[in-house]
């Protein structure tokens, strides 16, 4: 189990009163763990799903306010239908389960990207899930499904271009905050820190403009095998970087 074993806050140097509000991921690597192992890529998959899990109950444990996690991109949908039909049935499960698997954790669930794309199914249990988890009051888990940085900004502009025609937004008054307010994450701090798995340095098209100032840390280790003591690392690294926002 990830979870399994204590590694310190204090052993690993992580300072708990200077924790990342919001983690951003990009889990990489099922495929590759899988064909190592000689097993079918959907079995990387579901165990990513459980390391998934498990790392978001940590991020709660330790105080972490938001975990936005890249579960699915627009790109995506070239796969395979094979993987992509195991990938959103893992999907569905996960959100099946939700209530289980995070019991007692006070996590709430939220879905961002274009979902009118996505199955019958999902597209019910997904409405299921937030509001089920709706009243709760710790960690925000949002799930980037059939999610493009680029479509999101783009439909941003689509609807402040659409109150502008019909009134409602005057020109001058679009600036970054309007932008935000219209993006799948409004209302959510950008991330703080954006971990990358697998090896890869380039962020995929995930959170193009809510990035512009994360930090990020990248790692040869891929998803499956990321466990508790890579995420202290990461954010070990986080913590001591001076983020000065443009400025000296």
């Amino acid at each position: 189990m990830l979870l399994s074993g204590r590694f310190s806050m204090r052993k690993l140097k992580t300072n708990k009163g200077n924790l990342p509000l919001h983690i951003a991921i990009i889990p990489d690597g099922n495929g590759r763990w899988a064909n190592r192992r000689g097993m079918p890529r959907s079995v990387g998959h579901r165990e990513g799903s459980r390391v998934l899990r498990d790392v978001v109950l940590y991020c709660s444990e330790i105080g972490i306010k938001y975990v936005t996690v890249y579960a699915f991109s627009t790109e995506n949908w070239k796969r395979p239908k094979s993987e992509v039909d195991s990938l959103m049935g893992l999907i569905y499960e996960f959100l099946e389960k939700a209530e289980e698997e995070l019991s007692g954790s006070n996590i709430r669930i939220r879905v961002i990207g274009d979902l009118q794309a996505l199955s019958g199914e999902l597209q019910k249990e997904i409405p299921r899930v937030m509001e089920l988890t709706r009243s709760n009051t710790g960690l925000v888990l949002n799930i980037a499904l059939n999610y493009g940085g680029r479509s999101e900004i783009a439909r941003a502009a689509r609807i402040i271009a659409k109150d502008a025609i019909e009134g409602r937004t005057v020109i001058d008054d679009i600036n970054e905050e309007l932008i935000s307010s219209k993006l799948y994450t409004s209302g959510i701090p950008d991330p703080d820190l954006l971990i990358r798995t697998a090896g890869e340095k380039r962020i995929s098209n995930f959170l193009l403009w809510q990035c512009a100032y994360s930090e990020m840390w990248y790692t040869d280790v891929l998803w499956p095998d990321f466990s508790k003591k890579d995420l202290l690392k990461a954010i070990r690294s986080y913590q001591k970087r001076k983020r000065k926002f443009g400025g000296i």
